[in-house]
């Protein structure tokens, strides 16, 4: 069915910007900007007022975008029962992941899941949360896999699975024999920080102050901007960090990283699935949630 237009339409409302709604369904400015004439061609209005410092939708624009969500959200059910009906289970998924899960857990879970269902085409972005929450809020992934706070966020959400913050320390490190450090003890070592506004350094933090720790007690001596510089400095040894297991899976298998629980109590996290309020899950997706469920994600960790 051709809904594109409508896809576009709803973004450029949602984020109040042309060139913001381009970046997330990956089209030229120029492109949006000619779907929405056609649009406005075809109803002969205006559907956006353009003159103030953001885009707002006009009084036809606020009555065509109830309706489009509404058009949106029919096409999907459409989709779904005939699936239920044929017992055929195909189309497209698209999926929003946080760093973490986009690049540790779901790659695994996809090529599992398109060995049972390979008429079914998975489309993953990986961004930061917010960034997810963006393009599920813009109609342009089907749902999310997370890390970090959405409480404030008008979403749907369901718990997926927990997430452990590891120490890590080089291979050669007067602690790579042990399993568990004192969160006391890692105020004596050079420890590499997570930028400011990063979920990881949240948690840490959050975490510290639990403890009667603030970050001026620590001997943060670098800040870097994403785990992997964490994971390249920390193998250098430039000093020690936190990060997800998930993340250090590979250097834990090849030794290269050892990784230490906390001994007073664990640090940890979850991974949280989040669902737009108004969309209608396709067969197809239902499909993959059911089994992303059910999948055994201990195992890679076990195997790593």
């Amino acid at each position: 069915m051709e809904d594109h237009k409508l896809k576009v339409f709803c973004t450029v409302a949602e984020t109040k910007s042309f060139s913001k709604a381009s970046e997330i369904i990956h089209l030229t400015q120029p492109a949006v900007s000619l779907q929405i004439q056609a649009l406005e061609e075809l109803y002969e209005t205006k559907l956006f007022d353009r003159s103030s410092s953001s885009v707002t939708l006009t009084k036809a624009g606020e009555v065509l975008y109830k309706y489009a969500k509404n058009i949106l959200s029919l096409y999907a059910d459409a989709e779904k029962q005939i699936g239920e009906l044929t017992g055929l289970v195909k189309g497209s998924i698209s999926v929003g992941a946080s760093t973490t899960i986009g690049n540790n857990l779901l790659p695994s879970v996809i090529s599992d899941f398109k060995k049972t269902r390979p008429k079914i085409k998975v489309n993953m972005r990986v961004g930061n949360t917010k960034r997810i929450i963006e393009l599920l809020n813009s109609g342009n992934i089907d749902f999310g896999i997370v890390e970090g706070d959405i409480s404030k966020q008008k979403i749907k959400s369901e718990r997926l699975l927990d997430d452990e913050l590891v120490v890590i320390v080089p291979a050669h490190h007067p602690w790579a024999k042990r399993k568990e450090i004192s969160i006391l003890e890692l105020l004596k070592e050079p420890f590499l920080f997570r930028e400011e506004g990063s979920g990881t350094r949240q948690i840490v933090e959050k975490y510290f102050s639990s403890h009667g720790i603030t970050v001026q007690n620590m001997k943060i001596t670098t800040i870097l901007g994403s785990t992997e510089a964490i994971k390249d400095a920390v193998e250098g040894g430039l000093g020690i960090s936190i990060v997800s297991r998930w993340s250090a899976r590979k250097e834990r298998k090849y030794g290269t990283l050892k990784l230490l629980s906390i001994k007073e109590e664990k640090m940890m996290r979850s991974f949280t699935l989040i669902f737009s309020k108004s969309s209608v899950p396709t067969h197809a997706v239902d499909e993959f949630i059911s089994y992303i469920k059910s999948y055994q994600a201990d195992k890679l960790l076990q195997g790593s």
